[in-house]
């Protein structure tokens, strides 16, 4: 079992940055790939990005390319989301996701695919 725990969540004016972090607990020992999620009140689950278990692949939503980068520090047992020019759109909560995978490659990029979830942290936008 893996725990994740999401934060850096936050109001921030349109234009804005914030950074996400989630902490991974438990059986770190396994090769996880992992990924963020959005859902905005109203609206299904959404995929934001995603990064493999060696953090050589990445991949964005079309909506956040360019704007957003995904990273982690494996050391840490910690993944990111740094979010730049952020939009009244982006608000939502988004939550993490890890999955088990057997290759360093590998990402991910449906939330069917994913065995661990976050709780999720909110992040508003102002215009």
């Amino acid at each position: 079992q893996v725990q994740l725990v999401e934060s850096g969540g936050g109001l921030v004016q349109a234009g804005g940055s914030l950074r996400l972090s989630c902490v991974a607990s438990g059986r770190t020992s396994s090769n996880y790939a992992m990924g963020w999620f959005r859902q905005a009140p109203g609206q299904e689950r959404e995929f934001v990005s995603a990064i493999s278990w060696s953090g050589g692949s990445t991949y964005y939503a079309s909506s956040v390319k360019g704007r957003f980068t995904i990273s982690r520090d494996s050391v840490k047992n910690t993944l990111y989301l740094q979010m730049n020019s952020l939009k009244p759109e982006d608000t939502a909560v988004y939550y993490c996701a890890a999955a088990r995978v057997s290759s360093g490659r590998t990402i991910y990029l449906g939330e069917q695919q994913y065995e661990y979830w976050g709780q999720g942290t909110q992040v508003t936008v102002s215009s």
